[in-house]
């Protein structure tokens, strides 16, 4: 099993140096067919290493698939383990798009320069898949020794979902206590020295606002781990595939950030639609096995295509409004020209 797990890193670390030393090696601002060329790129690389996963649990390479998944109780062939992978890095994309509006908010709060964001987003996901890799060993330790702890982390989601469909969920990140404290504490500037993270001056060091927004970005995901890190428990307890999952939905997030950053505040239905998929898994959990009883081997399979239709009405819900509003907002300009 140690075998998979360093090959693993091994092709994450390659991708993340070409990443940052060959196509980000000088600080510009990305735009938008740079950033869809590279969500290309991250998702192309997640599918391939599913059909991996296929193989490796089919066959018990390194010793895959060798152990019960807590989740369901069951031994993980190819199959079961594709589609668990690829439910788990759905869900966890799609939920960390909550996260890229919170990131938004803060990169124009401290009004950091669009040509540095990038290298931001890229520290910032390093650190978070140092926390996410404690967090999903201390859960899965957990779980494996606490199964009830299954039907706490359901409750918690079907809580946090019924927090966001309540009104006045917004959150303030410029505001918030990560920022207060750092500026309290901290020894600041407020000049940006280019893109790097500390600067010197009257022979003081001094933490710079890109270090500011940094620290800002790796608390902002640890908060929101709290909710993804349950959600994918409730698809499988196998560390390798929670974590493999969850690393290849991060790696993708910069990317995805430069792509949605001018669609942000159209997708008006997005909130609902993940609310909607935090109900459904924590529903998933709290029922256990009765609900994989009741649907039977398929289950995993129709947990996926439910995700993926619910965040899909979501997208398509807010387009059609956009259009709407749009269609009716000119009817009434030119009814308004025409009337005397």
């Amino acid at each position: 099993m140690i075998w998979a797990w360093l090959a693993f890193f091994g092709v994450i670390a390659a991708a993340l140096a070409i990443d940052l030393f060959v196509a980000h090696r000088k600080a510009h601002v990305v735009g938008m067919k740079e950033a869809l060329r590279w969500s290309v790129f991250w998702i192309v690389m997640a599918i391939g290493f599913c059909g991996l996963v296929y193989l490796g649990y089919e066959h018990h390479w390194m010793g895959l698939g060798k152990a019960l998944d807590g989740a369901d109780n069951r031994l993980n062939d190819g199959r079961s383990a594709a589609i668990k992978f690829l439910t788990g890095y759905i869900v966890e994309k799609s939920l960390s798009v909550d996260n890229l509006f919170v990131i938004a908010l803060l990169f124009g709060a401290l009004a950091i320069p669009e040509q540095y964001r990038h290298r931001i987003l890229f520290w910032g996901v390093i650190g978070a898949m140092a926390f996410r890799g404690a967090m999903i060993g201390a859960g899965a330790a957990l779980v494996g020794r606490y199964h009830w702890l299954l039907y706490v982390f359901g409750g918690l989601l079907v809580i946090t979902a019924i927090k966001l469909l309540l009104p006045g969920a917004a959150i303030s990140p410029a505001e918030g206590w990560p920022v207060r404290i750092a500026r309290r504490w901290l020894p600041l500037s407020d000049r940006i020295d280019g893109p790097h993270f500390m600067t010197r001056i009257g022979g003081r060091w001094l933490f710079t606002p890109l270090a500011l927004a940094l620290a800002a970005v790796e608390v902002t995901d640890v908060i929101f781990a709290v909710d993804s890190i349950p959600a994918i428990f409730a698809i499988t307890t196998d560390p390798f595939l929670v974590f493999t999952s969850n690393i290849f939905a991060l790696l993708g997030l910069r990317s995805l950030y430069f792509v949605l950053a001018g669609f942000m505040a159209k997708l008006v239905y997005l909130k609902t639609s993940l609310a909607a998929v935090l109900l459904l898994i924590g529903g998933k959990m709290l029922a256990g096995r009765r609900l994989e009883e009741l649907i039977g081997d398929g289950s995993e399979l129709w947990l996926l295509l439910a995700v993926a239709l619910i965040l899909a009405a979501g997208v398509a819900a807010s387009l059609i409004a956009r259009r709407v509003n749009r269609l009716n907002w000119t009817s009434g300009g030119a009814a308004e020209l025409r009337a005397p």
